[in-house]
């Protein structure tokens, strides 16, 4: 893709986006969330939001466009501004806070008084926001559904302190990027003709024969709106919080952004943006292709044994960033026995909630131990019933070791996450297939062929990974600093 980036400027010159009533000049603007519209505090007059016209064939995005609002983040902070970003001194979280309507902002996170002396360099102004769509009250009731569904083995400290007042509500800072793309994927099929059972021994085990094809596949593919998180705090690996809740409440109606304006703010509080592009194009590739090997899955119903991908490329042709605060609702609760911060999140947008509940594990192991007694119990009586070379009896042994991990889960939701793959607005076009076939294969023990990866995502795992070698790189050059300066103010 060509390295010549060129700034798409969204801000109209207007400071920090702030705009005036067009009926009386006033500049108290709020959302009425019920509305969608902004609104005079001070005639009431409503007037919808500036709308951002983007109809651009992406089969024609060529280069590297940014906003003006995606741009590598500069220090600010000694910019004259009511929009301020500060570091809470409880759990190190980062916060926007717009300072002239907000006179003692919190963390939306662990809910800790925020300090105006703590002020640090302001993420970029972004180039879009999604307003709020659902109100506290219907977050609230969200919230409350959610968690009176996992009472049952919730922590008896958290039953007594759970409270839906200190919701938050806080747009949280992403990159949206539109590609046009160009992807090749070759590799071998099967597709299985027959299954059946053979003895071995004393008993019986099932072998498959499968016909198996040279398979190619070559595209051109446009994505709209992958949506990519530009917090490292949020990307990084940490295990003192449940960040894969945040991720889980995703997608967002992005198609409705409207231009940025810091009237959006007056009520809420946000996150800094503090990941520049050029932190998030391997991540952003990674994902483009999982999306492009999902896409090619549609093309590869024969292939009912799986699809072994040898050769995988992607060749970004045209790519435009733009950075964009969403929506989300956010609970939290600090279980201090197991120093972990749980989140209860929804999409102000869709009421998509996802949350993270502390377990009474001890109430949860008892009751396991009980469907483990009950499952020896069904266990003694199948045996009893079955063929003597039967082993479906021993299923009811794990019974209990199931029901455990199954409720840990569903309390928990550590599995949780966005699925970005079949979630995002992809197209595929002008598709070239390859299916040749190569080979009869018999008596083949395994149910898929080997090395099975058409269904695989390695985008998740990459944004943790790259992320927290960021960081690491970050605590290092900041250790190798503070080195240097002590030096200079105690030499030997």
């Amino acid at each position: 893709m060509d390295h010549e980036i060129e700034i798409l400027e969204t801000g109209d010159g207007a400071k920090n986006g702030q705009t005036k009533c067009p009926k009386c000049g006033a500049t108290d603007i709020s959302l009425n969330t019920k509305t969608g519209k902004l609104r005079c505090n001070f005639c009431r007059h409503e007037f919808e939001p500036q709308k951002i016209e983007d109809n651009e064939d992406l089969t024609n995005l060529t280069g590297e466009i940014v906003g003006s609002g995606a741009k590598n983040i500069e220090d600010n902070t000694n910019e004259e501004s009511n929009i301020l970003t500060l570091k809470c001194t409880s759990c190190g979280a980062e916060v926007v806070v717009d300072t002239s309507t907000t006179l003692r902002p919190r963390c939306h996170w662990c809910r800790n008084a925020l300090s105006i002396n703590e002020k640090l360099p302001n993420g970029a102004v972004p180039d879009e926001v999604l307003p709020f769509k659902i109100a506290k009250s219907e977050a609230e009731a969200s919230i409350k559904e959610f968690v009176g569904k996992r009472k049952f083995f919730a922590h008896p400290i958290f039953k007594r302190e759970f409270t839906t007042d200190n919701i938050m509500g806080v747009y949280l800072p992403y990159l949206l990027v539109d590609e046009n793309t160009h992807v090749e994927l070759y590799g071998e099929g099967e597709h299985e003709t027959r299954s059946y059972t053979v003895k071995r021994g004393d008993h019986t085990e099932t072998r498959y024969d499968a016909d198996a094809y040279e398979v190619g596949r070559k595209f051109d593919m446009t994505v709209e709106g992958l949506t990519v998180e530009s917090s490292s705090d949020k990307l990084s690996n940490d295990k003192s919080k449940t960040n894969n809740i945040i991720n889980s409440i995703m997608p967002f109606d992005t198609e409705n952004a409207v231009k940025w304006d810091a009237n959006y703010l007056k009520g809420y509080t946000s996150e800094k943006r503090d990941v520049n592009i050029d932190d998030l194009k391997e991540v952003v590739k990674i994902q483009s292709l999982d999306i492009a090997r999902n896409k090619a899955n549609e093309t590869l119903k024969h292939y009912d044994r799986g699809v072994r991908w040898e050769d995988e490329n992607i060749d970004i042709k045209g790519q435009k960033w733009k950075a964009a605060y969403l929506p989300v609702w956010i609970y939290s609760y600090y279980q201090k026995n197991a120093n972990l911060l749980h989140y209860v999140a929804v999409n102000a947008r869709t009421k998509e909630t996802m949350g993270s509940v502390p377990i009474n594990k001890v109430k949860l192991f008892i009751t396991s131990l009980l469907v483990e007694i009950l499952g020896i119990f069904l266990m003694v009586i199948s045996l009893g019933v079955a063929d003597e070379d039967s082993y479906w009896p021993y299923i009811f042994l794990f019974l209990g070791i199931v029901f455990y991990a199954m409720m840990y889960g569903r309390y928990r939701n550590q599995g949780a996450r966005h699925y970005f793959e079949k979630e995002t607005k992809a197209e595929m076009l002008n598709l070239k297939s390859r299916d040749e076939f190569k080979e009869h294969r018999r008596n083949l023990s395994d149910s898929t062929i080997r090395g099975k990866n058409n269904t695989s995502v390695k985008g998740a795992a990459a944004y943790k990974h790259i992320m927290n070698e960021k960081l690491t790189h970050a605590v290092k050059t900041e250790a190798e600093k503070i080195k240097k300066d002590m030096d200079k103010e105690n030499p030997q």
